[in-house]
């Protein structure tokens, strides 16, 4: 598998499920998505899941072992991890694991900004072909916050949003009451105002990245969700059939996407 230099800091480089059951993670979203699965590079509690031989996400039976959340986690790229973790700190967010020395040669740390929201730092090589938007996994990125501006002056003060190139790498524009990331153009995340509390009864009201999975056939992929585990939100409501955030059987939140493949 092809590796290449880290060429846009700051923007999302990987997607990775904390789970305690890797197996049952993959049968889960093997039938719900399509997926097929290979070892990973970092031991057996890691695995690889592929589209057409195209890396999407990795999933790890590490939530027990590191005492975190069955969650899906967003990682962003950085040229330094511990100087990212220390701006992490010095903004009011937290650090929560590492950062941590991962062979062949990259460090990685799970953080938290103001709100508690969680997402990774990555410093090393990232996979030349993944991106948010290709194929049908990730689809896109959201950040559920109490005010968006205030997110995306800790995101840009973190991890140096609107400090890309002249291609317009990880630039944000204010676009419909929401902060849209832009990577060369193609947005891949969107930070949405709204009322959020860390202790919030529903999960879906705390503040937290949301990963969005696009599917050809909504209720196909609903459906087969539900017979393998799956679980839709307590009192969510399907209004258009184009949208519909679940838990998988071991309590992780995702979003499906209706949308062309």
């Amino acid at each position: 598998m092809v590796l290449v230099a880290v060429d846009v800091i700051g923007s999302p480089c990987w997607l990775s499920l904390a789970t305690r059951d890797r197996s049952a993670a993959e049968r889960f979203y093997g039938a719900v998505l399509g997926w097929a699965f290979r070892q990973g590079r970092f031991g057996r509690a890691f695995s690889v899941a592929e589209i057409d031989g195209i890396p999407v996400a990795g999933i790890g039976a590490v939530a027990g072992e590191f005492a975190v959340p069955v969650a899906w986690t967003p990682y962003f790229a950085v040229d330094d991890a511990d100087a990212a973790a220390a701006r992490v700190r010095e903004r009011g967010g937290t650090v929560g694991v590492g950062p941590v020395s991962y062979p062949p040669g990259g460090r990685a740390a799970l953080v938290a900004d103001r709100e508690g929201a969680t997402f990774g730092i990555w410093d090393g090589d990232v996979l030349a072909e993944w991106s948010v938007g290709a194929a049908r996994s990730p689809a896109w990125l959201e950040l559920q916050t109490g005010n968006a501006f205030d997110a995306a002056l800790f995101y840009g003060e973190v991890l140096g949003w609107g400090q890309g190139d002249s291609d317009g790498c990880c630039d944000t524009s204010y676009e419909e009451d929401q902060v849209v990331l832009r990577r060369r153009g193609q947005a891949v995340a969107r930070l949405n105002s709204g009322p959020v509390e860390e202790a919030a009864p529903k999960p879906q009201l705390r503040p937290r990245w949301l990963v969005h999975f696009k599917v050809p056939d909504m209720d196909r992929a609903v459906a087969l969700a539900l017979e393998n585990g799956g679980s839709p939100l307590t009192g969510q409501e399907r209004s258009d059939g184009r949208q519909m955030t679940l838990r998988d059987p071991d309590g992780g939140l995702f979003t499906l996407d209706q949308g062309d493949e």
